[in-house]
Formats: structure tokens, C-alpha cells, sequence
């Protein structure tokens, strides 16, 4: 495979931006390419069987039409359920998965008790459960599914008002009071919801760290990429952002925009 395609990331919408954002500090001089199957969002909600599917259809145009030097799957739910299906399927792409920090979250936590909110797919996922059954077994972990969040993240990155109250119903079964110990960590296992990081420190009923993946994620695509990635200046195109949905929204190109992204 050439060395000069995109790296593809992909997600169900826009929380990978957040993953975008923090790779292109480290890679400033990469050409990117950010594909969005918005046209299924929320995809937390389908059955596993179908959404598997249309992830492995999907990408078999996306890495014929566009041969990626990497792809990173900026979505827990997308990569805790295809990613091994994936890398079977195309043994020659370089993978970078997301998967929830519990690893992380176990080693930095000091009471003890760790919060996972996820996307109600990533929730009822055995890799989940597999993550806390290695890393974190001396840990009470609280796995927490919310329907509305990632759709509240999209409002609220669009300009669209957003109430305190809707977003605490969300988060507030992540707090939890035990023996005189309380939840001190809460692993952001959706890369929209980092989107609303601020938010839940003003509206958490006390200080946590909210455990964001994004920086770690782009730190593996850099080791991924070794020596492929850019490190100069280079004529490329302009980095894109495909959408499933094909919206013709002038709000939206402003948004990607500020990304540094060109909508298709």
C-alpha cells in the first residue's frame, strides 16, 4: 500500500473530532481525512449483528476508494465491536483503536471507585467487561449508559442550547458514595462527550477527573505510523470530512472549518 494516502478517521459523527484535534499537535504536516457515518447515529443503539455489517461494507469503499496509510477508529462502540473484524478484513491498514480508559483510570484512581460512561453498546460490550476483569480488579467500576448524551454532545458543538438538567440526568448515576469513599474518576468512553468536559465539571455534585482518551489515541497513531508519518511541510489536498448523510448544512462546513476541515 502507498505511503501517501490520508490517515482516516472515522466515527458516527462528530466526537472524533476530539481525537483529530489532538493528532494534529502531534502531527502538525499530515493530511487527514475524516469520514462520519452520521447517517446511522446514534450507532450505540443498533444490534450488533447489523451494525458490524454496515461497518465492514462501509469500509471496504473507504479503503478502496482512498488507501489510507492509517485508520483510526475514533469511536469506542465502532471499535470494541469490529475492530478484530476489521484488521481481518485488511490486513494491510493500520489500525488504531479506541477502546474505554479503564487501564489508566485503575492506576491513577485513589478511592477505589471508578465511573465508565459510555454509549449503551459500549456498555453491554464483553471487551468492556474484559478491560475491567484484567486491569481493574481491585476496583469497583460503575458502568454507566446513556441513550441522550452523544446526541446532547452534537447539540451542544452545533450552538444548540443544552440545559444543565438534561446533561446531570445523564452523568449523576457516575457518582457514588461508599464507606466513606467516592468516585474519583469517570472514564469518558465516547469520544463526543470530552465535547462537554466543562459542563460536567460546573454540574458534577463533586470534583472528579474526567478521563478523556483522546491524546493517548493520537499518541499510538504516531508509534503506528513510525517512520511514514510526515514531518514536513508537503504539498497535499486540503483535508476533507466525508458524511454518510451528505448534509448541505452551512453551519456545519463553518464547524468543520475550524477543524481545518473542507466537507465534501
Amino acid at each position: 500500500m502507498a505511503d501517501s494516502g490520508p490517515v482516516l478517521f472515522f466515527d458516527s459523527g462528530l466526537g472524533g473530532l476530539t481525537v483529530l484535534r489532538e493528532a494534529r499537535y502531534l502531527l502538525p504536516y499530515e493530511h487527514f481525512l475524516y469520514v462520519a457515518d452520521d447517517a446511522a447515529f446514534p450507532i450505540g443503539r443498533w444490534p450488533e449483528a447489523e451494525l458490524t455489517d454496515r461497518i465492514l461494507v462501509l469500509f471496504e469503499e473507504l479503503i478502496r476508494e482512498h488507501r489510507p496509510k492509517a485508520v483510526v477508529i475514533a469511536c469506542n462502540t465502532a471499535f470494541t465491536l469490529a475492530g478484530d473484524a476489521l484488521r481481518k478484513a485488511h490486513p494491510q491498514v493500520s489500525f488504531v483503536g479506541t477502546v474505554p480508559a479503564i487501564k489508566p483510570a485503575a492506576e491513577r484512581t485513589s478511592s477505589g471507585l471508578i465511573s465508565v460512561l459510555a454509549t449503551p453498546g459500549t456498555v453491554r460490550r464483553a471487551y468492556t467487561k474484559s478491560l475491567i476483569d484484567s486491569f481493574a480488579g481491585q476496583c469497583h467500576v460503575r458502568l454507566v449508559g446513556s441513550d441522550k448524551l452523544a446526541d446532547l454532545a452534537e447539540r451542544h458543538l452545533r450552538g444548540e442550547a443544552v440545559a444543565d438538567a438534561d446533561l446531570l440526568a445523564e452523568i449523576s448515576d457516575c457518582f457514588l458514595e461508599r464507606e466513606g469513599r467516592r468516585t474519583d474518576i469517570v472514564v469518558l468512553a465516547c469520544t463526543h462527550y470530552p465535547f462537554l468536559a466543562n459542563r460536567f465539571r460546573k454540574i458534577a455534585p463533586w470534583p472528579v477527573d474526567w478521563l478523556d482518551p483522546a491524546e493517548a489515541i493520537a499518541r499510538q497513531l504516531v508509534r503506528v505510523l513510525g517512520d511514514k508519518a510526515v514531518t514536513v511541510p508537503s504539498d497535499h489536498p486540503p483535508d476533507r470530512a466525508e458524511f454518510t448523510s451528505n448534509p448541505q448544512d452551512p453551519a456545519l462546513v463553518r464547524l468543520l472549518a475550524g477543524f481545518g476541515l473542507v466537507l465534501d
